[in-house]
């Protein structure tokens, strides 16, 4: 055995016994003296070979040691802190992985709270504190690959990491601010930093070093759900430090490409979430996409369809990045071609929700921005027909935000894949999301770019103005000159002109049908069709006997002229006259409603008019009451114009000559009127849902024309809310139920939200005792049902309807509890 060995194993030995057994602090100071020598940097150090068998062999049983000897009687041995401060200094300077390694060791083995436990915790922030976590990882890429240096690699990589769940279960009300992990992580940052730092200077003195090490330690506080804490402060860094450095940028990417396959998805979403723009994150990654098949799955195929919750400079940040490097291009044509494959697959329109269908609408726009037309030339038809497919896929869609989404993207896609044909134009409203979509599409600019107009100078005239510079002066001036003379003319005031009309309006009921079928005369017949309405008000009987026959020019009704608001005027008389003669209208209307040779736009203003005209015939006190005919009244004539006026007078003198024993004031309240839609209730409902089943050579309902179908839902559940606590409402709810129960697994979003606003107003309309003894099985079979729908249905609006239903089968249950209880 070596001599020098022996005689630090004998030193140590001792030294230990003293420890163990002493208490007399001059002996203590004077032993922990002589052992402080085999430190590095102390003063009178020993031999390199002695530090390092001490520091191999001996130093980590040395702090046990002296963990055991902790107490408040041991540390007072010393006056003035003497003894704690040499304790301490142990850990603090000697090799910082054993040091740390053992501070955390006595930490979890304390039993309970202690004075021992917090005051390692105490050392322990100090530690933090001086830097020592860098060192420990410092050390870590320094040292060779051994079988035991790996197993010590891997214990230090989870008490690093796993540093704020550790002492936060051990301490408990009683942690330190230092090991929260909104302060750990940023710390830890900070030592990565600093060892990234001296790894690059080694480098450049040409040592060799290894950020294994790091990428495991960043890796796995990334897993931890810690990348906002870690890389707010590496991205920064990192940012600042590669923009002038290529060996820094061969760091980083060596940094990112020796993370574990099982934490590359959690650092690159942070870092595509950190990173302020696609120039930034190529420095950082160079590269990875094309040598880790895990990166490049999570770049181009799970950040892209499986997620949709990053923003929209997240998305021009990752795509930006791809489109960088020519190698890369290949993976944004191949993303491009999947985009647009997922965007228009009827099953991926039927199944996602809309926001993940904008999401995928704004990556296939911001991958169109970025291909040039010579890299679309390529694959131009088969990126058309996914285009077409999706266009028509899209269209044919019930929600009109699927169907403007198609519309807006076709519209930009279909003028980047094939600039030299006809490109899709469709008419739409623009909001905020269309033209957000808009700028996604537009190429980016390109740098140092001037327009001819920043180039031109501009003449400033006298009024203050400028005129571009081509214009001569004395052009200028003389072009005002010639208007002099119009200055003074004061414009006069058309705004109360009204058109004149040659034809005057029909005065009965008979007349407007009259005009409306056989007129010639165009003035006549709009004249005809705007005083409809009020005539069938006014007149009801006289509209009653020609009800279903003004029904039925009506609905058949086209627009002859430009009249404007022909709709609204058409949609207002059919409702008067369902309202004044429902039941035979009603049958009528729905009788048509599954006829032939109707058009799809046809069949929704019946369901439109039954819904309008249930809505006023619930409603009390719905209509006005009609102008007695003869001789007008005093009050319509001109000379009565005054009489609110001493009506109030009159009213208000006998107000105050009478004695009221009570000074509340009246309550003027809706006049009460029996529910008229409680009589035809039936007519509207019933012939609606007796046919649904039955196709027809141009109308299917269970087919193609699911937007009807989805009108029809939502009408019959709208009739039935209206139909609260009437006689058949019961009848119509269990019929309702029973069309529900067959169509609850339809594809389509629209058609699902009807069928669950239809439970809702069955829930609401039929009550609650009748429900228990009429409908008890349909009640049964539908709690599963809703409750399946809240938590997988892809559509937000069905989950959130879902629930509401389910929280009104929960009232109805509380409400009926207390009834059966005795």
């Amino acid at each position: 055995m070596d001599p020098a060995q022996s005689a630090v194993t004998l030193t140590v030995r001792e030294a230990l016994h003293t420890l163990s057994s002493s208490e007399d602090g001059g002996h203590l100071l004077s032993t922990l003296g002589a052992l402080k020598r085999y430190l590095s940097g102390a003063e009178n150090s020993a031999l390199p070979g002695e530090q390092e068998e001490f520091a191999r062999m001996h130093f980590p049983a040395v702090l046990r040691c002296l963990v055991g000897r902790l107490s408040p009687g041991w540390l007072e041995l010393l006056p003035d802190g003497q003894l704690e401060d040499l304790w301490a200094s142990f850990f603090l300077e000697g090799p910082a992985d054993q040091a740390f390694l053992v501070l955390m060791e006595s930490i979890e083995g304390a039993a309970g709270p202690s004075f021992r436990l917090m005051k390692m915790a105490q050392l322990l922030a100090r530690f933090l504190s001086a830097g020592r976590m860098a060192a420990v990882m410092e050390g870590q890429s320094r040292q060779l690959t051994e079988p035991a240096f790996r197993l010590l690699q891997e214990t230090l990589l989870t008490k690093v990491v796993g540093l704020p769940d550790h002492l936060g279960n051990r301490l408990q009300q009683e942690n330190l601010e230092a090991f929260l992990p909104q302060n750990y992580f940023p710390l830890l940052g900070e030592e990565i930093m600093r060892v990234l730092q001296a790894v690059v200077d080694s480098l450049r003195g040409g040592w060799d070093c290894s950020v294994s090490f790091l990428s495991q330690v960043l890796g796995k506080a990334c897993v931890h759900g810690r990348q906002k804490e870690i890389l707010g402060v590496l991205v920064p860094r990192l940012t600042a430090l590669t923009q002038g450095s290529c060996l820094w940028r061969r760091v980083c990417w060596r940094l990112v490409e020796c993370v574990p396959d099982r934490a590359m998805e959690a650092l690159l979403m942070g870092l595509v979430e950190a990173a302020s723009g696609p120039d930034v994150l190529s420095r950082l990654l160079g590269n990875l996409v094309l040598k880790s098949k895990k990166a490049q799955f999570v770049m181009t195929r799970k950040i892209l369809f499986l997620q949709y919750r990053y923003s929209t400079p997240m998305l021009q940040s990752l795509l930006g990045y791809l489109a960088m490097d020519s190698q890369r291009r290949l993976l944004l044509r191949q993303a491009l071609k999947e985009l647009l494959e997922t965007w228009g697959s009827p099953s991926a329109v039927r199944h996602t929700p809309l926001p993940q269908q904008r999401y995928v609408s704004s990556a296939l726009l911001i991958c169109l921005a970025h291909l040039q037309d010579t890299e679309l030339r390529d694959s131009r038809d088969e990126l058309l027909a996914s285009l077409m497919a999706g266009v028509k896929t899209r269209l044919d869609s019930s929600l009109p935000a699927v169907r403007r989404l198609g519309m807006i993207v076709a519209g930009v896609a279909s003028t980047r894949i094939h600039p030299d044909g006809p490109p899709l134009r469709f008419q739409y409203e623009e909001d905020e999301l269309s033209r957000e979509l808009l700028a996604l599409a537009v190429t980016p600019p390109v740098a140092d770019s001037r327009s001819e107009v920043e180039a031109s100078p501009a003449v400033e005239t006298p009024d203050g103005g400028s005129t571009d510079g081509d214009v001569p002066q004395a052009q200028l001036e003389g072009s005002g000159s010639d208007l002099d003379s119009d200055d003074e003319l004061v414009p006069y005031d058309m705004s109360g002109d009204q058109e004149l009309k040659s034809g005057k309006a029909p005065a009965y009921v008979r007349d407007c049908v009259e005009a409306l079928t056989s007129s010639e005369d165009w003035e006549r017949w709009e004249a005809a069709l705007r005083a409809l309405e009020g005539l069938i008000v006014r007149s009801p009987a006289a509209a009653r006997e020609v009800s279903v026959e003004l029904a039925k020019v009506l609905l058949h009704l086209e627009e002859k002229t430009s009249v404007v608001g022909f709709e609204g005027l058409r949609q207002r008389a059919l409702v008067a006259v369902v309202v004044t003669d429902p039941a035979p209208v009603a049958e009528y209307l729905t009788s048509q409603f599954y006829a032939l040779n109707f058009s799809l736009r046809q069949r929704m203003d019946i369901l439109d008019v039954l819904t309008l005209a249930a809505q006023q015939l619930s409603r009390p006190g719905r209509l006005p009451k009609a102008p007695q005919c003869g001789s007008p009244s005093p009050a319509s004539q001109p000379s009565s114009t005054q009489a609110p006026a001493w009506r109030a007078v009159v009213q208000e003198r006998i107000r105050s000559k009478t004695r009221r024993f009570s000074q509340r004031s009246p309550r003027w309240g809706p006049d009460a009127g029996p529910n008229e839609f409680n009589l035809v209730a039936g007519y509207f409902f019933f012939p609606l849902i007796r046919h649904f089943d039955r196709p027809l050579v141009t109308f299917d309902l269970l087919g193609e024309d699911q937007l009807v179908l989805g009108r029809l839902v939502h009408t019959l559940g709208a009739l039935m809310y209206l139909a609260v606590n009437t006689t058949v409402a019961v009848a119509m709810g269990k019929a309702l139920l029973e069309f529900v129960w067959t169509l609850r697994f339809h594809g389509d979003a629209y058609v699902r939200r009807g069928l669950l606003s239809a439970v809702s107003s069955v829930l609401l309309s039929v009550p609650a005792e009748r429900l228990l003894a009429d409908l008890p099985d349909e009640l049964l079979e539908a709690r599963p049902w809703l409750a399946d729908v809240a938590e997988q249905d892809p559509d937000e609006d069905c989950r959130v309807l879902a629930v509401k239903a389910l929280l009104l089968l929960e009232k109805l249950r509380d409400t009926l509890v207390p009834l059966s209880s005795p």
